[in-house]
This record gives C-alpha cells, structure tokens and sequence, in this order.
C-alpha cells in the first residue's frame, strides 16, 4: 500500500516542502530509502524501525521503500524520523491517511519513541504555512518558537504513540490538546538591556559619531588609545537601535533557530543581535559554510550589529569576505549542489588602535617607528576602508569626566532621535526596497540628497581638500543626509555637510600617508 506525509525541510535558512512518500508491498522483507540523503537521514530507518517495536507496533514482514520528494534537493538533519515513521503506519494502514493531506509533520525520533526537539522550527512553520497546511506537528519543546507564526495550528508532540493516536482521532484530541495554542504579539516583542550609554562618561565625538551611525545604518570605525572606551560605547549600540518589529523578530529567529540558538526560555529573538567574533575566526565561520552549508557571524548579525574589536588582528582574507555583503546586504555560498542565500543585512561597527603599542600620534608615549605605523594601519586595505562611512577618533578621557556626577545621555533618549530619523527614512524611500540613507543608489541620492550652490561650493572644497574617491564622495552625501534627518530638515545644509567631512576626517589623518588622502 502507498502513502504519503508532509513535512519540511532546511535550504540555508529557509524551509522547502518535502513529500514523504512510502510503499509498503510484498516482497523480500527490506527496508530501503532513496531522495539525495545525507548519512543522518540514512541513519533514520534503524531509528524508526527500533522506535516503531518499541512503541508497540508490529510491522508485516514486507518490503519497505522510503522516497524524499523531490529527489533532487539535499536533505540532511534528523527531523525527517517522525514523518517517515508515519508514512510507514499509514502504508500499514495503521494511521488515517485523510487526515495527513493538510498536515506538516517533523522531529526527530529516539529508539524508545520518544520525539525530541529539532532546529529550524519557525523555517518549517513558515514553509508549512506558505504550502497552505492547516496543522504543524512538532516536538513540544519547539512549540513556543513556533506560535510566533500566525494562521496555522501547532501541536506539540511527546512520541510516536500519541501522534498516531491524535491523527486516528482527530475530532476528540485536536480541539481540547493544550498546546493548540494562538499567538500573542506582546509575548514576544519585551526587550531589555543590562547596559545604557548613559554609563559612557566623556566622548561626545564617540557618541555623537555612534548615533548618526545608527540612525541610518552606516558603518563605523572607532580609532584610538586603548583603553578610551571604544568597545564600551559599541556593546550599547543595540540599546539605541528601534525595536525589532514582528517580520524582522521571524527573520532573524529562523536563522537562530537553523543555527540551534535558541531555547525554550528564549525561543525567539526579541533584541537586536549584537555579534562579536575573535579576531582568530576563520573565513568560512565568518562567511558561512559547511557541505550542506549553515549561516555565519555576518547573517547571525543580520537586522544588527557586527562588531570587530582590534580590526587589524584580523586576517586579510577574512576582512575581504566582507565587502561583498556589506555592498549586497546578502551572501550566496556555492556548493557543487547549489547556492545557498543568506541574509547579510547588518551595521557593521570596528575598532582598533592607531599602532601596534595603541599610543600613535602621541610621540611622546608612542615608540612604534614611522614604518611599524604604517605597517599596522595598512592591514586594512583601501576597498575595505572605502566601505566605512564613518570614521571617528577615540580621545584620551580627562579625569573629570570619570565622576559618577558625568553621566552622559540615556540610551532611550538618543533612541527617540534615532527612531525619529528612521521614521522619514522609512517614508522616503516607501515602496522602493531599502529604508536607509546607507544604502541609497544613485538615483535616490539624486532625488533625496538636492544641494544648493553654497552646499555645492562646500562639497566641492571638500571633495578636492580630501582627495575623496568617488565612494567616499558618496558616502559624505549620505552620512549628511541622515544628519538632516536627525535634525529634522528637509534639505542638506552646510553644517550638514561639515559634520558629516568631519565624521571621515580621521581616515586622512591616520591613512593619509599610506594611501594617498590629504
């Protein structure tokens, strides 16, 4: 007899519908599987044979044949155990088979029968939901993560017995089973920080350098002496950023989620991700990757913040993975079976010191010689540096701004200024598949960044006065449109325009004699 199950399998960080399919006939008494599977979904037909005797069914002496549908996508983990198990009791006429046309069903299945939790939960509620299944079942413990998905029912599952048991009684089970649960926005969307910019005493430059960042998602590069709260200020940006709304809280849990980074205490991402690598990271954990690849550190920040303290110990090669996403905001990783897509859509935020001893320009302090500075500034090569839009200098902290009585500014009220300049951003640029000054093309800056002739006669003293590239020119235009925003102002000003060179002053001061700038 022939049956078939739904359920959901994992592409990068999405989910792909996969078909069940299992023929129980007579025969040499066998048990084969066929569909481009990987060792663990090879593995599932000693799991589910044990897990079957073991819950107390009794399979015919037949021959058993498995297929994953289609046959020509990869399919790797463990959550492929409980529908084929399923798909084999309903070829045995075991289970109701009217019942399984619009139901999805993943998990994983231990020798006892017990189901255990699976990653990727809310990528395979949200595929399930978009094939237009009406029911999910899932092991409890992933029940949480994926309520956030509206439309569909979610059941919660403890082991192959009761699965079968709900499915041959659907009408007495369903409608009373405690975990049918609907869902609840205010569950999800609570966010608290245990640190403030408030805390940050001094660094105006810092601060104010951080906030026109945030405010429309520019990259930044924070330079100095160690020690001068570089770091500090940049483990509070998440703070000043504007609460994740719910199709952002989906998109980034799915890829927590593939990653198995979330719990049942936390089973959604409810803040901005703020992600610090080592400086020893390799490319491909940086990238992404793997032979069924998985996300890395730049989608795992995607919808934050990317931060890489002591810029230059980073390996050349893993820096330059960067530039692509941060130009695409997406990162495709090829392997022989395909591409795989992931979200790259972060702030990226760097530190370093000016030299190997942290002291340059200081010459009093600073023993590096004229070549060693050169040498440690040039780890980061001229396209990487062209990528950052701001650039602002770390100075040494005088000793009255360390009294508790010099609080700065709290991170809530900066953040009403930057939600205020996201709102117009938002609103500028409706409909047109961006919503930041960052990443404004050519014919949106012409439309949104209009200067008059005394704006124009500044910018053009600027650009020669710096020996901008054509990037960095850009860039000013676009840091000063978003200090418009913050102020309110429907047009770029001088004093606009001023901030915003000085904002990107530091790269000439510091690289001006390795790479060409005034």
């Amino acid at each position: 007899m022939y049956s078939k199950v739904h359920s959901v399998g994992i592409a990068g960080v999405e989910g792909i519908p996969i078909l069940v399919e299992a023929d129980v006939s007579d025969g040499l008494p066998g048990f084969s599987m066929v569909g481009y599977l990987s060792s663990e979904v090879k593995e599932a037909q000693e799991r589910v044979r044990t897990a079957l005797k073991n819950s107390g069914f009794r399979l015919p002496a037949k021959k058993i044949t498995i297929n994953l549908s289609p046959a020509g996508i990869p399919k790797a983990g463990t959550s492929f155990d409980l529908p084929i198990a399923i798909a084999i009791l309903a070829a045995s006429d075991m289970v109701k088979t009217s019942v399984l046309k619009k139901c999805v069903i993943s998990g994983e299945l231990g020798l006892d029968g017990e189901v255990r939790p699976l990653r990727g939960a809310l990528a395979i509620t949200a595929a399930a939901k978009k094939a237009g299944m009406e029911r999910c079942f899932l092991p409890e413990e992933n029940v949480r993560e994926a309520m956030i998905i509206e439309g569909i029912g979610i059941i919660g599952i403890k082991n192959l017995k009761e699965l079968s048991n709900l499915i041959n009684f659907p009408d007495e089970s369903w409608e009373t089973k405690p975990e049918i649960q609907r869902f609840e926005p205010s569950a999800w969307q609570s966010e608290s920080y245990d640190v403030d910019f408030s805390e940050v005493g001094g660094q105006l430059l810092l601060r104010r350098a951080t906030e026109v960042a945030v405010a429309g998602m520019h990259n930044i590069l924070y330079i100095g002496p160690a020690g001068t709260g570089k770091t500090m200020v940049a483990r509070r940006i998440p703070t000043i950023m504007p609460s994740l709304s719910l199709e952002e809280i989906i998109e980034i849990s799915k890829i927590y989620g593939v990653c198995g980074l979330l719990s049942q205490e936390n089973p959604v991402m409810s803040r901005r991700p703020f992600r610090s690598p080592h400086h020893t990271i390799s490319p491909q954990a940086l990238a992404g990757g793997g032979k069924i690849p998985k996300p890395g550190e730049i989608s795992l920040a995607s919808g934050g913040v990317l931060f890489l303290d002591e810029l230059p110990e980073f390996q050349k090669n893993t820096l330059e993975i960067l530039r692509q996403p941060l130009e695409e905001r997406k990162i495709i990783v090829s392997r022989v079976f395909g591409a795989y897509e992931f979200p790259a859509d972060f702030m990226i935020c760097a530190s370093m010191n000016p030299c190997s001893c942290g002291f340059f320009p200081d010459r009093i302090r600073c023993r590096c010689s004229e070549q060693q500075v050169k040498k440690y500034l040039g780890r980061i090569s001229k396209p990487f540096l062209d990528r950052i839009d701001i650039c602002a200098e770390a100075s040494v902290i005088p000793y009255e701004d360390l009294g508790a009585g010099n609080k700065g500014e709290s991170s809530v009220s900066i953040r009403r200024r930057v939600e205020a300049a996201r709102k117009i951003q938002k609103e500028r640029f409706k409909g047109q598949g961006n919503y930041f000054n960052s990443v404004m093309n050519k014919g949106q800056m012409e439309e949104f960044c209009i200067l008059g002739d005394e704006e124009k006669e500044l910018l053009k003293k600027i650009y020669d006065r710096m020996n901008l590239s054509v990037r960095g020119y850009e860039k000013i235009l676009k840091v000063s449109r978003t200090i418009a925003d913050l102020e309110g102002s429907s047009r770029i000003r001088k004093g606009h325009l001023a901030e915003a060179a000085g904002l990107r002053s530091m790269e000439g001061k510091y690289w001006g004699g390795i790479y060409g700038h005034a």
